[in-house]
């Protein structure tokens, strides 16, 4: 195919040897599959932010810290200099994720390095060497959904131990390959100690999973981890292998009503966002 204009420098430095197919196109990224020597490999160039459809990205960046103090001072002022380290930031953030989850025993795929706002790493491929489907795209059994919700809910564990919150974790960015669940697509993911909407964002996580595997083992739906999990990692005993029931009884006493309600609404206004994202992820790039 025709070489996009943003992987020109890449094939010019012999970082890709060619450009094979266009695997997806959403709002914030288009990735395609590439060749480099004996190796095929993904390449997911990330696209302007004003081209971008994360109406939200302030509550992920809360928390991320400049590289250093100038450019931290200039991305508070959002200058044009800031405005290119936030689009930097933004680019890094899921690379060092990526590091950071695959050092952890989380299902990831392999980085190789973020060069200009493209993103290579590994292609996942399922047991016949074809690209891997997403969650959405497969059915299966009662026994099979509980096997899988059971394998991310550790990986979803292990990220909170690594300090690490998904964000926008669901059926859509969870591929299948041979062995299980991978866990793609982390330029939202945020830091779970220094972000106020963290507890928040893992607790819509692990609902939208639940809801997807639900549909296939109904008793999933009353499953508490995001709760179980939050509780242990507030009083510091979340380790990566402390054992999970799914079962959490709040003892913090009565519920505040109007504050559930604004969390109710709040919740509803990020999953219709999230909707129109997904209903246009596999629309063709302009």
């Amino acid at each position: 195919m025709k070489i996009p204009q943003r992987l020109q420098p890449l094939v010019e430095d012999g970082l890709v040897d060619e450009v094979i197919s266009q695997l997806m196109s959403g709002k914030e990224a288009t990735v395609y599959m590439v060749s480099t020597g004996d190796h095929i490999q993904c390449a997911k160039v990330y696209k302007e932010a004003n081209k971008r459809s994360f109406k939200k990205a302030a509550q992920y960046q809360e928390g991320r810290k400049g590289r250093n103090s100038r450019r931290s001072r200039a991305m508070e002022k959002g200058s044009k200099f800031g405005r290119s380290q936030q689009e930097e930031s933004w680019h890094n953030a899921e690379v060092d994720a990526l590091f950071k989850l695959a050092d952890a025993g989380v299902r990831v795929p392999k980085p190789y390095g973020c060069y200009d706002g493209v993103l290579l790493m590994e292609l996942v491929v399922d047991a016949d060497g074809d690209v891997a489907p997403r969650l959405n795209d497969i059915t299966m059994t009662a026994e099979e959904a509980v096997k899988q919700h059971t394998e991310l809910m550790v990986h979803v564990k292990r990220m909170l131990c690594a300090g690490i919150v998904h964000g926008d974790l669901s059926e859509f960015n969870i591929l299948v390959d041979a062995h299980g669940p991978v866990i793609i697509d982390l330029p939202q993911a945020v830091d779970a100690a220094a972000n106020n909407n963290a507890k928040k964002m893992l607790i819509r996580d692990v609902q939208n999973v639940t809801n997807y595997y639900a549909q296939y083992e109904p008793s999933l739906s009353e499953t508490r981890f995001a709760l179980e999990m939050w509780a242990l990692y507030e009083a510091g005993e979340l380790l990566p292998d402390t054992p999970l029931t799914g079962e959490f009884i709040d003892s913090s006493g009565e519920a505040d009503v109007d504050s559930v309600l604004q969390e109710i609404s709040a919740a509803f206004e990020e999953e219709q966002e999230r909707l129109d994202r997904i209903s246009s992820a596999d629309a063709p790039e302009e």
